[in-house]
């Protein structure tokens, strides 16, 4: 896992927030598959080379996102609410290209148009 993400200590990103993006990305691009249990705190911020508590606040923002769950003892994994999430972002982009495809809004405009929704 600690491979797959790195910290810049450089970058004006928290690590926190490093994690968070890291592990969010995997989800979403399947690196990292529901049911997927991740490493416990301890052992990531070892791998990582950053505090306890970074971690500990990545995941926590993770749950709260849901995309992953804890379960006590057994540890935290990545959520199938992750999956439900993309595929509603999925459905309404759908419907979104739908409606700009109707009024004749270029791919460049709706594209703008989100992006601008997006800030």
């Amino acid at each position: 896992m600690a491979g797959v993400i790195s910290i810049d200590a450089e970058s004006s990103v928290p690590p926190f927030e490093q994690v968070r993006t890291g592990l969010a990305q995997q989800m979403a691009d399947r690196t990292l598959p529901v049911g997927t249990r991740l490493p416990t705190v301890r052992a990531l911020a070892a791998d990582l080379g950053i505090a306890v508590n970074t971690v500990a606040r990545a995941y926590r923002e993770l749950e709260a996102a849901g995309l992953v769950e804890t379960r006590g003892r057994a540890g935290t994994f990545v959520s199938a609410a992750g999956n439900q999430r993309l595929a509603l972002a999925q459905d309404a982009a759908a419907q979104y290209a739908e409606t700009a495809r109707a009024l004749g809004i270029s791919r460049a405009e709706a594209l703008e148009i989100v992006s601008a929704a997006l800030r």
